[in-house]
């Protein structure tokens, strides 16, 4: 799922940092000055990582004012904590967890430390909660007065100022006023007391907060976050449909004068049939340039899927939404039954992981990263590989591509 990439400590070539998502690893890649893959080895086992490993960033002190350190988000659990690793340490140790006490406990999506810019002199790091239980997902904000400090801040919960934590109850194109709820002595408490917190705090109920990432281009847009609600089935806690079924985007502005509070603005609603997200089957990833948002899908298979995983193009200036690129099952393909084990995949089975804008890290202009989650191609030659003893049978494979000629 997530990825970053980062100039070798030498200059010749990069390391690229993978997660591997149901693995519950990390992969850390040697590539060469032309992308080509020269060796790799696992920065986290199922052992270190302990929970499945969703979206990760890499801090560099060039964009966050600290680094590098790869955030991996611990996910599938409400204790599940972010991990950092040194993607320059030498002998690393797989089997040893990287848990960040300073950022709390939630079943974490992301965890993005904004641009240097953004809030000169400070460290903010918002985070998104994958959770679809009685007390929904949650966005998390953690500040530090001093750069680079991921211990000794505080850590907020975003909320309406009005009180009001029904999700559906913002309409679409409306901003709110929000601001961040202080939660008291953060790191002393277990995932379970944090999320017993979010009805006193008042803290927005979403439907499964997935990714995030910041605008680039200037401190102005550096304070300007995009963040994906995934969706949950209209059953159960959602039977009343108070969070979104087929997934939202929304864009929160923070001030500039105080990150704790902002306007936050539902973008773009896949549960409304008229509107222009009315394809959306469930936004997860989500990568933010400086004038666009591009959307990737990762269906919950609710059964009404009627296309494989788009990449959606947001232009944040027009609003204009179009459809870029769709996954290939390889359905009808000579080789259907590699990536098809135990029959054609459904509709909208695949998933994306991350897709990083590396145009500046390798200097070319317009070049992006995807890594890929084809969930039917498996073989038993991917099991048991990562030296851990947490995942023995999982056998699924997945790639990275790279993209040319993507807008910025």
């Amino acid at each position: 799922d997530g990825a970053g990439l980062v100039k070798a400590q030498d200059g010749n070539g990069y390391i690229m940092m993978v997660n591997n998502e149901d693995n519950y690893a990390v992969s850390r890649l040697y590539l060469d000055k032309n992308l080509k893959p020269l060796k790799g080895e696992y920065a986290l086992n199922s052992d270190g990582g302990q929970w499945r490993l969703c979206s990760g960033t890499l801090a560099t002190p060039a964009e966050n004012g600290f680094g590098p350190l790869y955030l991996s988000c611990g996910e599938s659990n409400v204790e599940a904590m972010t991990h950092a690793i040194d993607p320059f340490q030498v002998n690393i140790t797989p089997g040893t967890p990287r848990g960040l006490p300073g950022l709390g406990r939630w079943s974490g999506e992301n965890a993005v430390p904004l641009h240097k810019d953004a809030f000169p002199g400070k460290t903010i790091i918002v985070t998104g909660e994958d959770a679809s239980d009685a007390s929904g997902g949650q966005l998390a904000l953690y500040m530090s007065n001093t750069v680079g400090d991921l211990d000794n801040g505080t850590q907020y919960m975003l909320k309406r100022v009005d009180g009001n934590q029904k999700e559906t109850d913002m309409i679409a194109g409306t901003s709110y006023d929000v601001e961040f709820a202080k939660i008291e002595n953060h790191k002393t408490l277990t995932g379970a007391q944090i999320q017993a917190m979010v009805d006193p705090l008042q803290a927005i109920k979403f439907g499964r907060v997935e990714d995030l990432d910041y605008r680039k281009g200037s401190a102005a847009n550096n304070r300007e976050i995009y963040f994906n609600v995934t969706g949950q089935e209209a059953v159960g806690v959602n039977a009343d449909s108070s969070r979104t079924v087929h997934g939202r985007v929304y864009k929160l502005v923070l001030d500039a004068a105080d990150p704790t509070k902002g306007k936050l603005t539902c973008v773009l609603d896949g549960d409304n049939e008229k509107g222009p997200a009315k394809q959306f089957q469930n936004p997860d990833n989500i990568c933010v340039t400086t004038n666009y948002a591009y959307i990737q899908e990762d269906s919950n298979t609710y059964g009404t899927e009627d296309h494989d995983g788009y990449i959606y193009q947001y232009n944040l200036s027009t609003g204009e939404l179009k459809v870029v690129f769709e996954l290939d099952h390889r359905r009808t393909a000579a080789d259907a039954a590699k990536y098809n084990v135990g029959g054609i995949s459904p509709k909208g089975s695949w998933e994306y992981g991350a897709l990083l804008d590396i145009s500046d890290v390798i200097g070319v202009p317009n070049t992006f990263s995807l890594c890929v989650q084809p969930h039917t191609w498996v073989d038993d030659r991917f099991a048991g590989v990562d030296g851990g003893s947490k995942r023995l049978t999982e056998k699924q494979g997945s790639e990275i591509v790279i993209l040319k000629g993507l807008p910025r």
